[in-house]
């Protein structure tokens, strides 16, 4: 039978504090407010949290350091729920489940709008035009079965005008030898992309989540016409719960950058998985705070202002969510330099010095054309060290 500790901390005391390893628990709040703050190189980030709330859990899900400080305002009264205790507690209690997993969307989208804020001062807008800006992008950059895919579910909203009529013709053109599937859902459970084909662009409206079977996704942005790689995604790996969850459009396009196997999740699947599959909604929410977590460190990147640093920085990031033993000596990792130009949001004239630059970085070699790491500790120790100076500045 589950058994949950109910705690009380007095006005002032400390319940969590940034960048400490106490990541095995986090706290329902049941009474009183709680000060949240986290130091940033901007200054300080402070929320307010009250009953109902949830504190410390995407470093209790993601096996991370705590991300803030949290201090009680007032006499509080908390529930503490250990991470191997959150399965039973969600099988008891699907609402929880659903509350936590819908915040956890609700932080995605707007670290998303922040995340590119930070890297390219501009927020892109989720509407149809946002859509025929990224055909037109890909189309730009020769991807034509991406772009014929994004003026396809352009047209779908119906506009009128130039870029209506442009996005047709080019469409019209495209469709008789692109590779691109699935210009509309299917009820299929699972499906086929071939690589360099989209799932789904940003802003366009979908209800919908994926698992991937195989192969790997990349998840990315499209903000005045530079691209932002938010994230590369495995075998077991979710994504498009926002959409589904939120019933809002996409807020990043999802592009097959291998052949791709994908379980699809509509709503109606989705809300019998969470009423009947607690362990599958565990391993969801532990993939929703490891994607929140990866996202605050790509802000954190965001903020450096040195091309190379931002790119030792991002290598570091990646072999992280690879949970890459810190220990290790050499790894040869799946990523080029431009994934990492990508990933950083680098603009084009910036790009080429930063990589040749990164290139001379004497912890690394090219192999391939990938990046091979010669010392892991010493690249961890380098990209913490940038962080730390960042916000001492």
């Amino acid at each position: 039978m589950l058994q949950l500790q109910m705690l009380s901390y007095k006005k002032g005391t400390y319940l969590l504090v940034e960048d400490k390893s106490d990541n095995y628990f986090f706290f329902i709040i049941q009474q009183g407010n709680i000060q949240y703050t986290k130091i940033t190189e901007n200054g300080n980030s402070t929320l307010k949290y009250g009953p109902g709330d949830f504190l410390g859990v995407v470093p209790c899900m993601a096996g991370k350091p705590q991300m803030a400080t949290a201090i009680a305002l007032t006499d509080v009264i908390v529930i503490s729920v250990k991470r191997e205790q959150y399965p039973e507690l969600i099988a008891n209690n699907t609402p929880v489940a659903l509350k936590i997993i819908k915040n956890f969307s609700n932080r995605m989208r707007m670290m998303n709008e922040q995340l590119s804020k930070t890297a390219l001062n501009s927020v892109a807008k989720e509407n149809h035009e946002q859509i025929f800006n990224v055909a037109y992008f890909y189309e730009k950059k020769g991807k034509s079965d991406i772009s014929a895919f994004a003026y396809y579910q352009f047209l779908k909203t119906k506009p009128i005008g130039k870029a209506a009529e442009y996005a047709k013709r080019k469409f019209i053109s495209l469709k008789p030898t692109t590779k691109a599937v699935y210009f509309e859902p299917t009820a299929e459970l699972t499906r086929k992309y071939p690589q360099d084909t989209m799932i789904f662009s940003e802003s366009q409206n979908g209800a919908e989540m994926f698992i991937i079977q195989s192969g790997e996704i990349e998840i990315s942005k499209v903000v005045q016409g530079n691209e932002v790689t938010l994230a590369v995604l495995k075998k077991g790996d979710m994504f498009g719960e926002m959409a589904l969850l939120e019933n809002k459009p996409r807020s990043a396009s999802a592009i097959a950058r291998t052949d791709c196997v994908l379980m699809v999740i509509n709503r109606s699947n989705f809300n019998q998985m969470v009423s009947t599959q607690p362990q599958l909604i565990f391993k969801l929410t532990i993939t929703f705070a490891e994607r929140i977590w990866s996202m605050y460190r790509q802000i954190e990147n965001a903020s450096l202002s040195d091309p190379v640093t931002k790119m030792i920085d991002m290598l570091s990031l990646q072999l992280e969510k690879q949970k890459v033993d810190l220990n290790s000596r050499s790894f040869q990792t799946d990523f080029t330099p431009q994934d990492l130009v990508n990933m950083c949001a680098l603009t084009e004239t910036v790009a080429p010095k930063a990589i040749y630059d990164f290139q001379g970085y004497q912890n690394i070699k090219i192999l391939g054309g990938k990046i091979l790491i010669k010392d892991v500790q010493e690249l961890f120790k380098q990209a913490s060290f940038y962080r730390k100076q960042n916000k001492q500045k």
